[in-house]
């Protein structure tokens, strides 16, 4: 008979893997994103129409489950319901991916740079704090020139500015990294420094960029929208979480559920993405036993 899984018997990463579930607010959290993100990009096949589908016989419809727009349409006779979930494939897809573009970018970036040290790690940090200094919006509008505008425009102008941020807090990982034993012994035992990148540095960056990971994607979904709703962003007539807050905003004063949809969605994704982000952070926190 084996012995009862406890506590000592489980790797460090099960036991902060156990902590993060033992989190209710964060798995709660888990839960609510699971089901938005399942209804935005499996809830459209429910209906016979598209987001872009014009129905002259129910322009700007009220909510109606009775009829075939249970939340009615908009000023054109498009279903706002399967236009907000179109919308927020967009939107998550964009957040998701972009957030795990940026992500490795800054992360062999920033391991590269502090694992090398010396001359190449300051001009690859004098380029980071250039970068920097570039204004973001004035980035979306050259790359919306460059692409013609839409999606592609917008993903890249997000991932270009948010990959630098994890760079930096990688980069400074991997110094510290870099002057631990068990590097020298590698170093020592003949490793290339490929291999000591890939097989130790980056392994052991894993919980900080886990943790920075999950704030980056909110950052990138609120990136997104506001672009959007600026006009800089996706443009009609693909939907975007942010476009539709935007025609939302604009008729508040006659329809208000034109706002209420895509900006609770939306306000519901981004605190549970900061919720998840919490838990993830106090589980991975090393001063937590």
């Amino acid at each position: 008979m084996t012995d009862a899984v406890t506590p000592r018997h489980l790797s460090t990463f099960q036991l902060q893997l156990r902590r993060f579930a033992a989190n209710r607010l964060a798995m709660a959290s888990v839960v609510i994103l699971l089901l938005i993100v399942v209804l935005c990009f499996l809830g459209p096949y429910a209906f016979p129409f598209t987001g872009e589908d014009a129905d002259f016989d129910y322009i700007s419809a009220p909510i109606d489950f009775s009829s075939p727009h249970l939340f009615g349409t908009d000023d054109f006779g498009r279903d706002l319901l399967v236009r907000v979930m179109e919308g927020g494939q967009v939107s998550l897809t964009i957040g998701f991916l972009g957030a795990l573009t940026a992500g490795v970018i800054g992360v062999i970036y920033g391991a590269v740079a502090g694992y090398v040290g010396g001359r190449t790690d300051r001009i690859m940090m004098a380029a980071v704090e250039v970068l920097y200094g570039f204004p973001y919006v004035i980035l979306v509008i050259l790359l919306g020139l460059l692409f013609g505008g839409g999606t592609i425009a917008l993903f890249a102008a997000i991932v270009f500015t948010l990959w630098l941020t994890p760079a930096v807090i990688v980069r400074a990982q991997a110094q510290s990294l870099a002057r631990r034993e068990f590097v020298e012994a590698a170093r020592a035992g003949g490793m290339t420094g490929a291999g000591i990148l890939f097989t130790h540095i980056l392994p052991n960056c894993f919980s900080v960029v886990l943790v920075y990971g999950s704030l980056l994607v909110p950052e990138v979904i609120l990136s997104e929208s506001f672009l959007s709703f600026l006009g800089i962003g996706i443009r009609e007539p693909q939907a975007s979480w942010g476009n539709l807050i935007q025609t939302g905003t604009a008729a508040m004063d006659t329809d208000l559920r034109l706002l209420l949809l895509p900006g609770g969605l939306l306000a519901a994704v981004l605190f549970c993405l900061n919720f998840i982000a919490d838990g993830l952070r106090d589980a991975f926190d090393p001063n937590e036993r």
